[in-house]
């Protein structure tokens, strides 16, 4: 039996760039999981009660319907971190309207480089975990779960950074330098440096 494969992204851009609808929907709606993951991650803890990440995600997908005739024009980035991007913006935008209103500090960065959540603070510890042996991985789990999470915290901001990229939002060494705007060298050498980082901190906590 013959199987139809599907297209990838850049086979759907074309397909878009030269007006097929259908592609254009594809190529939004195919990231939506990744999207998702990515709002989940970044949202603040304060909006979970009141926020769901995929309404987040479905405005990002319309939003970038809208705009993707100008992204297929002008192609300024991988796919992705275009997307990815949309959704970040509407993430700020939220944590402006519902958590900085509420203050009067004159201070109005807008910083979502939160702490781990639970699934999260687990894909890392799994990472670390992958060369060790079943039955010590299993006795060190949850000892670890706690610990990195902490760690984690204590990493330099560009470390912590490509760190979650490349970890939990599972983004490749090309769309992690189109998101921080570096040669892909130095998103490589950063995500080195930030693993070797998060073990001394692990040992020190031991």
């Amino acid at each position: 039996m013959t199987t139809t494969r599907e297209p990838d992204t850049e086979e759907l851009v074309r397909r878009a760039r030269k007006g097929d609808s259908s592609a254009a929907n594809r190529l939004v709606v195919r990231h939506s999981a990744r999207l998702r993951r990515m709002v989940a991650v970044r949202m603040d803890r304060r909006l979970v009660s009141r926020l769901d990440p995929s309404d987040v995600v479905q405005e990002t997908l319309i939003e970038a319907l809208r705009l993707l005739p100008d992204y297929l024009r002008d192609r300024p980035m991988p796919f992705y971190p275009w997307l990815r991007q949309i959704a970040w913006n509407r993430l700020v935008d939220l944590h402006r309207r519902h958590i900085l209103s509420k203050r009067r500090s004159l201070d109005r960065e807008v910083r979502l480089d939160l702490p781990l959540d639970e699934p999260s603070a687990y894909q890392l510890v799994e990472l670390l975990l992958a060369r060790e042996s079943a039955p010590a991985a299993r006795m060190l789990r949850e000892e670890l779960r706690y610990r990195v999470r902490k760690a984690i915290d204590r990493l330099s901001p560009e470390f912590r950074e490509v760190l979650i990229l490349r970890q939990i939002e599972q983004l490749s060494i090309e769309e992690i330098a189109a998101v921080l705007a570096v040669p892909q060298g130095t998103v490589k050498s950063r995500h080195f440096r930030a693993l070797g980082q998060l073990r001394e901190l692990l040992d020190e906590s031991a």
